[in-house]
């Protein structure tokens, strides 16, 4: 009889929007019984990143436990385009992102060994690693299984500390970009979560009857939240922002607009 071939397995782990309390059992579990894990590092100016990474594995796995850590760098985005260059600037840059895990799985991973990829947040919300992934098995260059595992999004940390909700009674919420947010505030909705925002979309509706609930760095030492009336938290938000882009070279947002009943 010929010897069984073992099949490469690769958990998607949800690890929440930085607190690593915030990982759940089933990302704990996950952690545990992985063998190597691919961190993507985007370079010097945001090196916290990698590290915050590196205090979860600490926090959740036991001393003692064999692993190994291997870090690639993220390929760079074309962030200039616009219009109808977008979607392909985009699916440029997956693609890129795919040779990189493609090469990791095939050349750090063992058979019978498992992998992971941490994920900001939960991989299931504007997250590229699931697609990605799916781009490597319909290559066919590297066979491997996956799961995902879900954690906790910017979403769900931004509205949990600020103690209300996404939606009120009867009434959808939607989760969008700042690019489409700049086209027009979404219509029948009156809670909109806006993520990907790099150039404060918000200020577009400075004048409009509508409360903001803005959060940075959520579920790091560093977050930093801001709330009310947006004639008012605007300015406020638009300073705190630039203060910590300022200091820290880099800055990921997320923010609710609520407008008042009578509004649409």
């Amino acid at each position: 009889m010929g010897q069984t071939r073992g099949v490469r397995k690769i958990h998607v782990i949800g690890i929440g929007a930085g607190d690593p309390d915030q990982l759940t059992l089933q990302a704990v579990r996950a952690l545990r019984s992985t063998d190597v894990f691919f961190i993507l590092e985007k370079g010097e100016v945001k090196d916290d990143l990698t590290r915050l990474r590196r205090d979860m594995l600490d926090a959740h796995i036991p001393d003692g436990t064999s692993y190994r850590v291997v870090e690639a760098r993220d390929p760079e985005r074309d962030r200039k385009a616009g219009g109808a260059a977008y979607s392909p600037a985009v699916g440029d840059w997956r693609s890129a992102r795919a040779d990189i895990y493609e090469r990791l799985i095939a050349e750090e991973l063992g058979e019978d060994e498992s992998g992971a990829f941490l994920v900001w947040g939960d991989p299931a919300l504007y997250d590229s690693t699931i697609g990605i992934l799916e781009e490597v098995r319909e290559r066919g260059g590297v066979e491997f299984d996956y799961d995902v595992v879900p954690g906790i999004s910017s979403v769900s940390a931004l509205v949990a500390r600020h103690r209300t909700g996404l939606n009120r009674v009867a009434r959808p919420v939607q989760i969008t970009t700042g690019r489409r947010l700049a086209e027009g505030f979404p219509e029948g909705v009156d809670d909109v979560v806006v993520m990907l925002d790099a150039h404060q979309t918000f200020r577009q509706y400075a004048d409009e009857d509508m409360d903001i609930y803005w959060g940075a760095y959520i579920g790091t030492p560093d977050e930093i939240l801001a709330s009310g009336p947006i004639r008012e938290a605007a300015p406020r938000i638009e300073r705190l922002r630039a203060e910590a882009r300022e200091r820290k070279g880099w800055i990921m947002d997320t923010y609710l607009l609520r407008r008042h009943p009578g509004e649409r």
